[in-house]
């Protein structure tokens, strides 16, 4: 039996040099709600809220650290999102799958599509504008 007892996923967090720059993104991009957020003083934050999902915490990152900040300052520089797939990345699902990857290209975005093994599931890889790795994943058809 597990130690938690109803679990859900609360917030997931990113850290970056430019705070407004990666919320704009995921606004434009995913469709997040900018919401109050405290103000801790030493340094900023941005609160955002997927509606029924999940909130995404965008928090200023320590200049002191030496913490690499995404894979794009890493010694070599990932920039190929073929390799998304066995990496570290944060998956969305959405049900305007052909749209939603046409729009990426139109923006200029680099991405790389597969499907799952039994083809039900279309996928698109890509990174935000820190590096970070995204899936996006079509909704499975229920009538399949």
């Amino acid at each position: 039996m597990a130690v938690a007892r109803g679990t859900s996923l609360n917030h997931i967090s990113r850290e970056s040099s430019d705070i407004r720059r990666l919320a704009n993104f995921y606004k434009e991009i995913f469709g997040f709600e900018e919401i109050e957020s405290p103000d801790f003083g030493e340094f900023k934050v941005i609160w955002l809220n997927l509606p029924h999902a999940f909130a995404f915490h965008l928090i200023e990152r320590n200049p002191n650290y030496k913490l690499p900040e995404g894979p794009y300052s890493a010694t070599s520089p990932i920039s190929d999102p073929s390799h998304i797939p066995r990496g570290h990345h944060i998956c969305f699902s959405v049900s305007n799958f052909d749209s939603f990857v046409q729009s990426l290209k139109e923006k200029g975005i680099e991405t790389f599509q597969r499907s799952l093994p039994n083809g039900k599931v279309r996928q698109v890889f890509f990174f935000d504008p820190d590096g970070n790795g995204l899936e996006v994943a079509s909704k499975e058809d229920p009538k399949q």
